[in-house]
């Protein structure tokens, strides 16, 4: 039994629809179960994972994981779309699986979604603070592209030559 650690657990955090969630198949790996049968309890029992707790991955979505080396390529999904588990459909996960394993994987998973939004809340000040100095910087840097768009647009005028002009002899 390998330990979990929240540090584990928040890598496999992705966003998606707006939504921080954990793929079947990083959960499989958290339950040391295959991705298949995890899939299977769910689909098994669709009642209890409504479209806030879980969602298929749309196409798009699953090129955007490959884009980002989540996944090597769509092949290693085998034809089927990744399910993507809300906090809620995590904590679902443990009356459909149903061992003390997953009832372990499960806590460990609640408590680093708890971290995180606690490490969110107080970093709210930071981040008023930072989108602040962004505003500001963006309209000092509005002025210098704004010249510099002025100089590129600007009539060219034909210059005087300097120096000597060479004559022939």
């Amino acid at each position: 039994m390998t330990q979990i650690l929240p540090e584990n657990i928040a890598e496999t955090i992705q966003y998606f629809r707006g939504h921080k969630v954990i793929l079947d198949f990083h959960l499989a790996k958290l339950y040391e179960v295959e991705n298949r049968s995890l899939k299977q309890q769910v689909k098994r029992n669709l009642d209890r994972f409504p479209k806030d707790f879980m969602f298929e991955l749309e196409p798009s979505e699953i090129d955007d994981l490959v884009s980002r080396n989540v996944i090597q390529n769509k092949r290693v999904l085998g034809g089927a779309a990744p399910m993507a588990f809300t906090e809620q459909g995590v904590a679902m996960i443990s009356s459909v699986l149903r061992s003390q394993k997953a009832l372990d994987v499960n806590i460990a998973i609640m408590r680093t979604f708890v971290q995180l939004r606690r490490l969110l809340e107080s970093n709210k000040e930071l981040e008023k603070q930072i989108l602040s100095m962004e505003r500001k910087y963006d309209q000092q840097f509005k002025v210098v592209f704004d010249a510099i768009k002025d100089l590129i647009v600007q009539e060219r005028k034909p210059r005087k030559s300097i120096g000597y002009k060479a004559t022939k002899v």
